[in-house]
């Protein structure tokens, strides 16, 4: 048998050998374990399964040797070069889930009561915005949406009211690219004993780790740059806390039911498995097209956190490696504009989601944001033009030419 000492000090390398888990049969890449249930050998095994005292399998909506390989592998990428207080590797766990929806319940379920609060800001994915805003309210949580860029209103908020128990961080958000200080706020919330989860699905571990910034959660729509070839639905949530995650979230998580399947993990896998190398690309070809649309006279406004221009710019430089790949723009003939332009791509994909190889154009006040009041989208940013795209790994000069089309006349 190979010697298992070896360490890999590469990003690539742990996405490719983090899970270091030999399978049945010498499989070289994770099997896609399509069993519902799983055998045991004795009935004591049984019982020690379910009561957690042995570890093995289940039922896979407890968990599944595919999931479990996908969990290892986006634990080993957040954590990646990250240290805990006493200087050694941090440990977290993961639990993937059926889709970021799912993930997100999770984490706000197992973590908030009735009567309990959450701050938040504007510019949210508009899942999230009503999922806290609609879903939560009902539960009895109520959501407090600020203006998280500014650091004296975050504290002023925790200071008055003890209630607020978990601040939730976007960044960078959906669809404006707004940009949240985590270290600054995670600091501030730790002075009210607040915990604070961030969505890192822009920005993925390769361009921002926010347990290196403070964060207790850290979640994904791994449906995104995570799997990156639009080939299935999933989510992950990830805590620092292995007590909570291994008992209150793992115990919310089974009863939800927003289990994930395995062959939606198995396509993760290999999404995850060439992070790196789609990242360095998505990014050096979202720079050129926000340079280009920048300067095109049709163009009124460009949101992207690589531009000296963007409100975000200096926290986009302290906390990511690279600015990613999302960017968002109004064109100057607003709405009516907007939809000429896109009817008009040639190459460019119209949909809705992001983070694939492709380059996909969507209309946020109508598809993503669509249930969002209006005058919420437009306080936050989100007017009827904007134009939301996820700049793929196409030859730039493609991107570029199927846009100068598309904005012609």
């Amino acid at each position: 048998m190979a010697d298992k000492t070896f360490t890999t000090k590469g990003f690539s390398s742990a996405a490719l050998h983090a899970h270091n888990n030999l399978h049945p049969n010498s499989a070289h890449t994770t099997p896609i374990y399509a069993s519902s249930t799983f055998v045991f050998d004795t009935a004591q095994q049984g019982m020690e399964r379910f009561s957690g005292q042995q570890e093995g399998y289940v039922y896979s909506r407890w968990g599944n040797p595919t999931f479990a390989d996908a969990e290892r592998v986006i634990e080993a990428l957040e954590t990646y070069e990250v240290k805990d207080d006493n200087g050694q590797p941090l440990q977290v766990k993961a639990i993937l889930h059926a889709s970021g929806q799912a993930a997100m319940t999770t984490l706000f379920m197992s973590n908030l009561s009735a009567g309990d609060k959450m701050l938040s800001h504007y510019s949210l994915y508009g899942g999230t915005h009503e999922l806290v805003t609609k879903v939560l309210k009902e539960c009895g949580i109520e959501a407090i949406i600020s203006d998280m860029r500014n650091a004296d209103e975050v504290e002023a908020l925790l200071k008055q009211d003890p209630a607020i128990k978990l601040v939730h961080i976007e960044t960078p958000a959906n669809p404006t690219i707004q940009c949240i200080d985590i270290a600054a706020i995670s600091a501030i919330a730790k002075k009210y004993n607040c915990i604070v989860s961030v969505d890192n699905t822009f920005a993925t571990p390769y361009l921002q780790r926010p347990f290196a910034l403070g964060a207790d959660f850290v979640f994904h729509s791994t449906t995104k740059f995570l799997n990156g070839h639009g080939t299935a639905i999933g989510g992950v949530l990830l805590g620092k806390d292995l007590d909570f995650m291994k008992t209150k979230a793992t115990k919310w998580h089974r009863l939800i039911g927003g289990s994930s399947n395995p062959f939606d993990a198995f396509l993760l896998l290999q999404g995850l498995k060439t992070l790196e190398i789609r990242m360095d690309r998505h990014c050096a070809n979202a720079k050129q097209v926000a340079q280009y649309l920048q300067q095109h006279p049709s163009v009124a406004h460009v949101n992207y956190n690589g531009l000296p221009t963007h409100p975000g710019f200096a926290i986009t430089q302290k906390q990511m490696s690279q600015p990613g790949a999302m960017v968002s723009f109004e064109l100057e003939g607003g709405l009516d504009a907007g939809i000429k332009f896109i009817n008009k791509l040639q190459m460019c994909i119209r949909a809705v989601s992001l983070g694939s190889v492709d380059t996909l154009i969507s209309h946020p006040a109508s598809m993503t944001h669509y249930g969002v009041g209006a005058q919420e989208r437009l306080q936050y940013g989100i007017t009827d033009g904007l134009i939301r795209m996820s700049v793929g790994i196409e030859s730039v000069e493609d991107i570029i030419a199927d846009l100068e089309q598309a904005l012609e006349g």
